[in-house]
């Protein structure tokens, strides 16, 4: 086949929407590489300014600027594969190198190359595998997304529609209106999934009722949260249930585009929601006049190019626009300015493919999975020292303790749980009396932390709480994007004084310098990076001050 020119992709993709990720992309991976001649082109071809380019691209983990980068082994290094011997196969593997947690706790250790994943424990065992399945449900638990998930052929339109996919879209273009099914959407108490936990309803009813248009939908598929795996196991096996989500909420909104930002590290993801989305629009799910009616949705797949901060939703929107992805002040909010400055409905994975369950069998319905006064289910990534690690659909308000000893079998045999991240890590830690809490927002906030996007790791007594706290401030501190200056210096400090490499040496001293730029960084940052990154810190000191104390009086 013959490769396309620079002019060819300019011109393909020129006058698209979103242009920057994708043309980078095909010139990735066509040349291996990024060179500074085709950077030029770039530039000219979109015009955008050379030296805003390069500093946007260079941004960006995975675009590699040296020929060959592309194929070069990316061993992950996250919390859970640092501890199953990622260090190892990184030394093993020729040319290889890190890269933060990308989304495969539950089946360490992921290895990019090229466009592949790659997993394994030692350098001659790397097999190329689907995504897990989740574990089935206890008895009794009825799920919400995960439902029907487990059905073969589940990412096919045909097993979608099998099991009343696209019902909901049809009864909501044919039968309903958009206050109506922003309505339902309220009553079932939905929050968004992604760790924010804002009322989607009234997210929808926002951009509904705000000026300007074309309005857009955005799914934010960007992940990067360690110990975070949710997202990539819906959108592997159940696809058009995301997508059946997007023209839900386009149909309530009045949006007519939306994209699927999808993050770096889940590269044959991007080929299944683009199958998905063709078989959709070729059977008239999406596109101009869907099923017949006047309503307009076109969906669009961009995929990120590896950096933790486009999580943040305003980053996100940046990114997609082609700017160097800092995040924006806030007010105002993308529900008014979002996407080009129009109003735009940001919502995660998770929070996307309930909307149809939700529609299909009422807000009641949903209301009712949730244990006492929470509604719905909540989807958490467990891994770590767990028997059996994955992603769960929990009922909100099961207890932390039942989900991993009776739901996923416990700790390793001999040994206990010393402790637990939570919403990934931005939560910091759980231990001690903590461990007996409910999974529901308010209770995980009562103990100082939070549920979050819903990843939960484990370590048990085995490990040293200093070391798992220092690689978790060593990621804040790398992925910090620099924009303020609380946060890209305090994630660097408390990086220096979790490795005891500098600091007071008393102390009651070196606990107040913690405390106080923990405090700092909570108060002034701009995103909630710096604001998450202390509860690393504030949480080591309060469930472990005895090896805190070792840890700073020991001989530097």
């Amino acid at each position: 086949m013959t490769r396309p020119s620079d002019e060819q992709l300019h011109e393909r993709w020129r006058d698209q929407p979103a242009p920057l990720l994708p043309l980078l992309h095909e010139l990735h991976e066509r040349d291996g590489y990024l060179s500074e001649e085709a950077l030029r082109g770039v530039a000219k071809a979109l015009r955008i300014p050379i030296a805003e380019l390069f500093g946007t691209v260079t941004f960006y983990h995975h675009f590699a600027r040296e020929p060959g980068g592309l194929e070069a082994p990316r061993v992950c290094t996250g919390p859970v594969c640092r501890l199953r011997g990622a260090g190892d196969l990184l030394d093993s593997l020729d040319g290889a190198v890190s890269m933060p947690c990308s989304g495969r706790c539950d089946e360490p250790v992921p290895v990019l190359r090229g466009s592949s994943t790659l997993v394994g424990l030692a350098a001659d065992a790397l097999e190329s595998r689907p995504s897990p399945l989740p574990p089935a449900a206890p008895a009794g638990i009825e799920e919400c997304i995960f439902a029907e998930m487990r059905t073969e052929g589940r990412a096919g339109l045909e097993g979608y529609r099998s099991s009343g996919g696209y019902d909901a879209l049809k009864t909501a273009v044919l039968e309903s209106t958009g206050p109506e099914v922003i309505r339902t959407i309220t009553d079932s108490g939905l929050a968004g999934r992604g760790g924010a936990g804002f009322p989607t309803g009234r997210k929808w009813s926002a951009v509904a009722d705000a000026a300007g248009d074309p309005k857009t939908i955005v799914c934010n598929a960007d992940e990067g949260e360690p110990g975070c795996f949710k997202d990539r196991v819906i959108m592997d096996y159940d696809p058009h249930a995301v997508i059946e989500g997007m023209a839900l909420a386009a149909f309530a909104t009045g949006a007519t585009r939306g994209f699927i930002y999808l993050r770096y590290e889940y590269p044959e993801t991007e080929g299944i929601l683009e199958a998905a989305i063709a078989e959709a629009e070729a059977a008239g799910l999406l596109g101009d006049g869907i099923l017949g009616s006047d309503v307009d949705f076109k969906l669009y797949v961009r995929r990120g190019a590896g950096a933790y901060i486009c999580g943040e939703e305003t980053s996100l929107l940046n990114s997609l626009e082609g700017k160097h992805p800092f995040p924006r002040n806030r007010p105002p909010y993308p529900v008014t300015h979002g996407f080009e400055g129009l109003p735009t409905v940001v919502n995660n994975v998770e929070t996307l493919a309930a909307c149809a369950p939700i529609l299909r069998n009422g807000p009641d319905w949903y209301r009712g999975l949730g244990r006492g006064d929470n509604a719905g289910t909540k989807i958490i990534s467990l891994s770590g020292d767990v028997v059996r690690p994955g992603n769960y659909e929990i009922p909100l308000g099961l207890p932390l303790r039942e989900l991993i000893d009776d739901w996923a079998g416990g700790a390793y045999e001999g040994r206990n749980v010393q402790a637990v991240t939570m919403a990934g890590i931005s939560g910091g830690f759980l231990a001690g009396e903590d461990l007996d809490v409910d999974l529901d927002e308010a209770s995980v906030r009562e103990r100082g932390s939070m549920l979050g996007a819903g990843g939960i790791m484990v370590f048990d007594d085995s490990r040293d709480m200093i070391d798992v706290a220092h690689s978790a401030m060593e990621f804040f501190a790398h992925e910090s994007c620099g924009k303020c200056f609380p946060c890209r210096i305090g994630t660097q400090r408390l990086t220096e004084r979790l490795a005891g490499k500098a600091g007071p040496k008393e102390l009651s001293d070196w606990l107040d310098e913690v405390r106080d730029l923990g405090e700092t960084m909570k108060e002034t940052s701009a995103c909630g990076l710096g604001m998450a990154a202390p509860l690393i810190s504030e949480s080591l000191v309060k469930y472990f001050p005895e090896r805190v104390a070792q840890h700073v009086t020991s001989v530097r």
